[in-house]
């Protein structure tokens, strides 16, 4: 999701695109759409995006992750990537979520997401830098024509980011190991008339 929000960005001309995550494939890949890899196991990307913006943070951040996301030894912060927008994003900035909160779950380590699907936010600095915020699953039906007319005229190509061609009886370990987020896989495309 998130190298496809920084497709999308560069396909509406940001002029700057930063990509957080911690493995070394998909920083590859976002480096290949001309976005610029942060590493976050390897320095806070708060201070990261902050030295790439002389200290005004990002116009925009999305957040592609969700509520498994994770810090760099594999520990659930439900709340981790929105709070890093928060501190990360300029002054009335724009936080943009499309990655998955849902009321509740049931495997959270975080009592208060378990619970209720609440996440502690860090709501002050949000109100003190006056950023606005936008949530919610996408609107398919609203882009998917203008989306295809991008790859019909060669401006977009998404087929970047498949990794691996799949038999459709081949699917249970493709996901086993996309979940596992092991090295290159990426994105699996399942061919459930046996070729791949």
């Amino acid at each position: 999701v998130g190298l496809m929000a920084a497709l999308s960005a560069n396909l509406k001309s940001a002029a700057q695109v930063m990509v957080v995550d911690r493995h070394p494939d998909r920083l590859a890949l976002a480096e290949q759409i001309g976005a610029i890899p942060i590493d976050d196991s390897k320095a806070s990307p708060i201070d990261q995006i902050n030295e790439l913006t002389n200290g005004l943070g990002a116009d925009r951040g999305c957040e592609c992750v969700g509520y498994q996301a994770h810090d760099a030894q594999g520990v659930e912060h439900p709340n981790l990537t929105l709070n890093n927008l928060v501190h990360s994003v300029k002054f009335t900035g724009t936080i943009g979520v499309v990655g998955v909160f849902v009321p509740h779950d049931p495997g959270s380590p975080d009592k208060l997401y378990k619970a209720e699907g609440e996440v502690a936010f860090d709501y002050g600095l949000h109100w003190f830098k006056g950023q606005s915020m936008g949530t919610g699953q996408a609107n398919v039906k609203a882009y998917n024509r203008q989306l295809c007319a991008l790859i019909e005229q060669g401006k977009a190509k998404p087929s970047w980011i498949v990794s691996h061609e799949l038999p459709l009886d081949q699917a249970p370990a493709g996901y086993q190991h996309f979940d596992a987020r092991d090295d290159g896989w990426t994105k699996v495309v399942l061919h459930p008339n046996g070729s791949g």
